[in-house]
C-alpha cells in the first residue's frame, strides 16, 4: 500500500508539473472531440456534446454538434463581451471552422491585446471596444459588415443583456447564445432595470445583482421568434435556434427539459 501511494502520488506530482498545452495542442484536441460529437445524430442534453478547447465551460462542444446539424448559410458571428478573448465561446469556431467574426468588449486594453495576437491576422476576426447600450447596439453590430442573417449571435455583457436583445433587431442570427443568471431561478421572469451605465461591480457588493432569468430570456426570445433547445451543464448559457431552421435533430424543448 505504501508503494502503491508513493507511486500515485509521483504521478500526480508529473502531471501537476506538466506545462500548459499550446493552442496548437489545444485545437488537434478539440478537432478529435469535434469528430465525436459530430457522430451524434440526436441528443437528450446538450450536456452530451460539452468539451473545451477555448470556452470557459462546455460550450465549444455544444456549438459544435449544433452547426454541423443545422441549416446555417452564413459563416459568420458577432459576440459581446468578450475581454481579451483567451476564453471565449466563438474562438474555437473561428480557429477550426474558418468563421468570420466580430466581437466586442468595453475594455480598450482587452481589445488591444486581441488585436494583437497572432490568430488575429490569421483569421477573418474584426474586434472594437465598445460599451453597449440600446442606443448604439444596432449600429455596432451593423458595423461589422455582416448579412444580416448571423451564423451566431452570442449575448455575454454581465448587465443589460435582456435589453439589448430586445433592441436589436438589424440582424436575424440562426443560432442564439445568452446568457442568464441562475440565480434569479427557473419560475419567475425577471431581469435588472435598464441602465446605460450599468456595471456590475458596482452594482451590488455580491456581484450577482446583473443579467436577467432564464424565463425572462426564453420569453422574449420566443416573441422574437426564437426556440429554446437547452443550457450548457454550468447553468449560465442558454441555446436558441430560429424557428424555421428547426429540424429532427435539433429540437425545442421545455425550460425544465433543458435545464
Amino acid at each position: 500500500m505504501i508503494t502503491f501511494l508513493r507511486n500515485l502520488r509521483n504521478a500526480v506530482d508529473k502531471i501537476a508539473h506538466q506545462p500548459p498545452p499550446t493552442e496548437h495542442s489545444l485545437l488537434l484536441l478539440g478537432k478529435l472531440a469535434v469528430d465525436s460529437v459530430k457522430a451524434k445524430k440526436t441528443v437528450s442534453s446538450l450536456s452530451e456534446v460539452e468539451f473545451k478547447v477555448f470556452s470557459q465551460f462546455g460550450d465549444d462542444g455544444i456549438i459544435q454538434w449544433l452547426i454541423h446539424n443545422l441549416d446555417i448559410p452564413n459563416k459568420t458571428f458577432v459576440e459581446f463581451g468578450v475581454e481579451n478573448y483567451r476564453e471565449s465561446n466563438t474562438r474555437f469556431l473561428l480557429m477550426n471552422n474558418n468563421w468570420s467574426g466580430f466581437v466586442m468588449d468595453a475594455s480598450e486594453q482587452s481589445v488591444a491585446q486581441i488585436v494583437s495576437s497572432e490568430y488575429y491576422w490569421r483569421h477573418q476576426l474584426t474586434a472594437k471596444a465598445a460599451f453597449v447600450d440600446e442606443e448604439n447596439v444596432n449600429s455596432l453590430v451593423a458595423s461589422s459588415g455582416f448579412a444580416p442573417e448571423l451564423g451566431l449571435l452570442h449575448i455575454d455583457i454581465d448587465g443589460n443583456d435582456y435589453w439589448i436583445w430586445k433592441k436589436l433587431n438589424t440582424v436575424s442570427p440562426i443560432l442564439l447564445i445568452l446568457e442568464y443568471n441562475s440565480v434569479f431561478g427557473i419560475e419567475r421572469s425577471i431581469t435588472i432595470p435598464y441602465d446605460p451605465a450599468f456595471c456590475r461591480n458596482k452594482a451590488h457588493y455580491s456581484n450577482l445583482y446583473v443579467g436577467a432569468s432564464l424565463r425572462a430570456l426564453y420569453e422574449l426570445s420566443a416573441e422574437k421568434g426564437y426556440a429554446f433547445v437547452g443550457c450548457n451543464s454550468a447553468g449560465n448559457n442558454a441555446y436558441f435556434v430560429r424557428r424555421d431552421k428547426l429540424n429532427a435533430h435539433v429540437r425545442e424543448v421545455t425550460l425544465h427539459e433543458g435545464m
